[in-house]
């Protein structure tokens, strides 16, 4: 169980892991598409990590500019939680685009 709040905990479950999905586009704690999210985005880039999903926040500029400066693969998806299906759709095909 990793905690988003704690990024040491989010890194240590990254091993063997190809696209990470940020989805916590509903969280009330902007540090989540702020400042951690950034950090989390820089520590990636030296892990097997080869993709990032993030549903879209405060954040989605971090996301897009890391995806320039270090050439990851990102996705960012803006679907509404609240429409279970068309939202898990969009994930899916989202991910599917970054393997």
């Amino acid at each position: 169980m990793a905690d988003p709040d704690r990024l040491g905990t989010v890194m240590t479950q990254v091993a063997g892991v190809t696209v990470v999905a940020w989805l916590l586009a509903t969280a009330d704690a902007p540090d989540l598409h702020g400042p951690r999210l950034e950090t989390l985005l820089e520590r990636l880039v030296d892990t097997p990590v080869r993709g990032f999903l993030y549903e879209e926040g405060g954040g989605a500029a971090a996301v897009r500019a890391a995806a320039e400066r270090w050439h990851i693969p990102v996705e960012v998806v803006a679907e509404d939680s609240g429409e279970h299906e068309a939202w898990l759709a969009a994930m899916r095909t989202a991910v599917e685009r970054l393997l």
